[in-house]
Parts: structure tokens; C-alpha cells; sequence
């Protein structure tokens, strides 16, 4: 009987020690995943824009490829420099800082932090530790600005942006170039929000526009932008989104959107970590041609084979530099 006890004893602890081994090669396998963290950009997610896409796209990452992230928000982190340091406390294989207006603090934590890999979107840094990524948003624009312009009806368009910065500025004059190049008598009112956050105040603009019969509406404007979709769907005009497909916040309104695939650039630096072990360095561009750029399907309106086709010769033009 005696010996029986010890044989159980003995075979309840050789359980545990498995068990035990299994949980520590569990928690190394777990270690040993690539991990990147995020510092999303000033309105954070919810945005239903810029943000939204980038963490959009690192879930993809997590569920089709294994790694792990985590991010921070500056509503959260009270500064981006904050957050930031945060994110290189946890020790992640990558520390990526969304948006221009990181640049600044993100800077000041990669010089802090030397050995440690930075991804800035949407500026360029000259620091070694630094991968600066941004897009060809003029490229999307003209597209945008070209459907813009088989679109309206009265000739007059509106852009609404965010703030007046060189960024923004791109969006700006390749809509304008877009549309001038299907109508150069085509009038653009342009007004600039100082607002990324705030759709009541886009809502405000937009219903000045459209007051002054401008009836197809393109902001670059984040949350703000999403309130000139809603109101030019109020006000029976039409509208055009930007970064990710914007159809579902106006149904009835939004005949394309403009493709900021921050996403694919997500998806692709964590694609690039696992099979590397590192990312490239210096400066990436993303246009048309890298998938990088593009365009919403089509709707609302039933837009001709003819113009369909303008739009196709706009994008292979632009996409080979032509």
C-alpha cells in the first residue's frame, strides 16, 4: 500500500514538472514572437481614418502571421514622447510612431534609444535607427480629383483639410491638378480645418460649401473629414473618402475613396520582421505602383465604361511616372 502511495506521488510530481516545462517552453515560444508597438496618431483609434487603417492592419498581422503588438494613445500618454518610451520599456522588436506630428518626440526617444529601431510614417527623419515611410498621397488625389471632376454637376468641388501643412498640402494640389486635368475652368473651394478630431466642425464647412453649390466634397481631414462625408449625404451631394474606404459612413454620398494603404505597410514591415529579423532602412515611398496608393471601387453612380476608362489611363500614367 505504502509503495503504491509513492508510485502516485511520484507520477502526480513527474505531471507537474511536465507541466511545468510545458508552461516555460510556452511563455519562450511566446517571447520569441516578433512584437511591434504603435504610437497612433493625435485622435488615436476611433478615428475612422488614418489610425483605424494602421491598427487595422497590425490585427492582420497578428491573426494570419503570429506576432504581437501593442500601442499607445496620446489621450493616454499625455505626450507622444511618453508613449513612445513606453513602447521601448517593453522591448519591442519595432517601435513605429504614426502620423507627422510624431516626429518631434519620436526623434528625442530614438536618440535616447540608439540600438532600438524606429518606423516614422508620413515625415522623413535623418537618424540612423529611424525607417521613415510615406505615400504618394498627391498620385491618390489626382484620382480622386479626376473622379471628382467626371462627377459634379455645377463645376464646383470642395476640398477640406485637416491643417494647412505640407503633408495636407499634397492632397490638396492633386486634387486640384486631378480635376483640372478633366476641366481646367473647374473652381475648388479650399478651406483648412486646424482639426483633425472634431466631425461637427467638418460638418460646418462642408454645409458652406455645398451652400455655395459646390456638390462633390473631398476632405483629408481624419474624424473630421468623416463629418463633411455624413453632411454632404444629408444634403444629397456627393462626397469622396480618403486613407481607407469610407463608403459606410454615407452610403448614398461616397462614390470612391482615396487608399492610404497603411495597412499593407503594416502588414508588409511585420511580413519583413519575420522572415529578416529587421526592416529596411532609410527612406521607403509608397505609391500606385507599390500598391501603396489606390483607389475605392466605384458606386452610387453608374459612371460609363468611357469614364472608367479615363480614370484607368490616369492611374497607369501615374503609376509609371508618365
Amino acid at each position: 500500500m505504502i509503495i503504491k502511495k509513492i508510485a502516485t506521488m511520484a507520477g502526480f510530481l513527474f505531471i507537474l514538472i511536465l507541466a511545468g516545462c510545458s508552461q516555460e517552453e510556452a511563455a519562450s515560444a511566446v517571447d520569441e514572437k516578433v512584437k511591434i508597438g504603435i504610437m497612433l496618431s493625435d485622435v488615436g483609434l476611433g478615428d475612422q481614418s488614418f489610425s483605424d487603417a494602421a491598427f487595422n492592419g497590425l490585427i492582420k498581422a497578428r491573426d494570419e502571421l503570429g506576432i504581437r503588438f501593442d500601442y499607445r494613445e496620446l489621450k493616454e500618454s499625455e505626450t507622444y514622447e511618453n508613449g513612445l518610451t513606453e513602447l521601448v520599456e517593453a522591448d519591442h522588436d519595432i517601435i513605429v510612431g504614426l502620423g507627422f506630428m510624431v516626429q518631434e518626440d519620436l526623434e528625442k526617444v530614438a536618440q535616447k534609444y540608439p540600438e532600438q529601431q524606429f518606423i516614422l510614417i508620413d515625415a522623413v527623419s535623418e537618424l540612423k535607427n529611424v525607417t521613415s515611410i510615406t505615400f504618394k498621397e498627391d498620385q491618390g488625389s489626382f484620382l480622386a480629383g479626376v473622379v471628382a471632376a467626371l462627377t459634379t454637376k455645377s463645376n464646383k468641388l470642395g476640398f477640406i483639410g485637416g491643417d494647412d501643412v505640407p503633408l495636407i498640402n499634397k492632397f490638396e494640389n492633386g486634387f486640384v491638378e486631378g480635376a483640372k486635368s478633366i476641366n481646367p475652368s473647374i473652381n475648388v473651394d479650399v478651406k483648412y480645418a486646424g482639426d483633425f478630431g472634431n466631425d461637427q466642425l467638418g460638418a460646418k464647412l462642408a454645409r458652406e460649401m455645398i451652400q455655395n453649390d459646390a456638390d462633390v466634397l473631398y476632405a483629408a481631414a481624419g474624424f473630421t473629414g468623416v463629418g463633411v462625408l455624413k453632411e454632404a449625404q444629408a444634403n444629397k451631394v456627393f462626397a469622396i473618402g480618403v486613407d481607407s474606404d469610407q463608403y459606410f459612413y454615407a452610403e448614398k454620398a461616397v462614390v470612391t475613396s482615396m487608399l492610404k494603404n497603411v495597412d499593407v505597410a503594416m502588414y508588409q514591415l511585420a511580413e519583413q520582421l519575420m522572415k529578416d529579423g529587421k526592416v529596411q532602412t532609410g527612406h521607403i515611398e509608397l505609391g500606385i505602383e507599390d500598391n501603396g496608393i489606390g483607389l475605392a471601387p466605384l458606386r452610387v453612380l453608374p459612371y460609363t465604361q468611357e469614364q472608367q476608362d479615363i480614370i484607368e489611363e490616369w492611374k497607369t500614367k501615374l503609376s509609371s511616372g508618365s
